[in-house]
């Protein structure tokens, strides 16, 4: 049982909130019942499960090693306000493009510079609800491992394939599967309603402020907008993310 919140470990972990820390290290932190208990489901090779007895922890399998920690300590390791007491130790998860393989039909989400982890974990949730093939993400300003990912995820980042590229990488990669790029942008003439979504086709989204980079949309073959009846001109990154998925997906099965 660790009690001290002075324990070399315990600072060790709270350094892995930085993303030049994780580098450096080759791990991360999950933290959550949940997020812990898809990454096990998942066959994540955590390193090991710190528990809080006092915080309802969850009760990790077999062969897990296990540490066990005082609430002080926990509570400074932990990045939340009300942490649930579970938090594994995982080696940084492979992100090499050439490692995703697409089905056909593929159905693909790919993220040009997202720089909100919130958004860039919402999406991955919802990548995962619709059963995307993969999540690309390219030139991205937020590490997948960041904390706030992993929470938004919902555990998403360890059940749906994520790459992380460059523009150039990932307009290469489509080509060469022949997968089509449909590119949401706020001037696009056609209505997302409208649009050619059949066959294997990457969704791009790019960042809030700027949206997709010039490269990225002369490679898209569609460009489409969401209509917007209000007096606002554009939707949340990750809720445009959910629109354009679940009409694909809704365009995917049978009528």
């Amino acid at each position: 049982m660790i009690t001290s919140t002075a324990n070399p470990l315990v600072k060790d972990l709270v350094r892995l909130r930085s993303t030049r820390h994780r580098r450096e290290q080759g791990r991360f932190l999950i933290e959550g019942r949940r997020e812990v208990g898809r990454a096990l489901a998942a066959g994540i090779p955590v390193e090991a499960v710190i528990l809080c007895p006092d915080l309802d922890p969850i009760s990790p399998p077999d062969g897990v090693r296990v540490i066990e920690m005082a609430e002080a300590p926990f509570r400074k390791v932990s990045a939340r306000q009300s942490p649930d007491g579970t938090v594994a130790i995982a080696p940084l998860l492979p992100t090499e493009l050439d490692r995703i393989r697409f089905s056909r039909p593929a159905l693909v989400l790919w993220l040009e510079g997202i720089e909100k982890p919130g958004n860039l974990g919402a999406m991955l949730r919802t990548a995962d609800g619709v059963g995307a093939d993969a999540v690309v993400v390219s030139d991205p300003a937020t590490d997948i491992h960041n904390p706030n990912v992993v929470r938004s995820s919902q555990g998403a980042l360890f059940t749906v394939p994520v790459a992380v590229t460059s523009t150039e990488a990932a307009l290469n990669r489509f080509a060469a599967d022949g997968i089509r790029i449909v590119a949401l942008t706020p001037d696009a003439p056609t209505n997302l309603w409208e649009a050619d979504l059949s066959g294997s086709v990457a969704l791009a989204i790019g960042a809030e402020d700027r949206g997709l980079t010039r490269q990225a949309l002369a490679g898209a073959a569609t460009r489409c907008l969401i209509p917007m009846q209000g007096t606002v001109d554009s939707l949340n990154a990750s809720v445009a993310a959910a629109v354009i998925l679940y009409e694909a997906l809704r365009r995917r099965q049978p009528s």
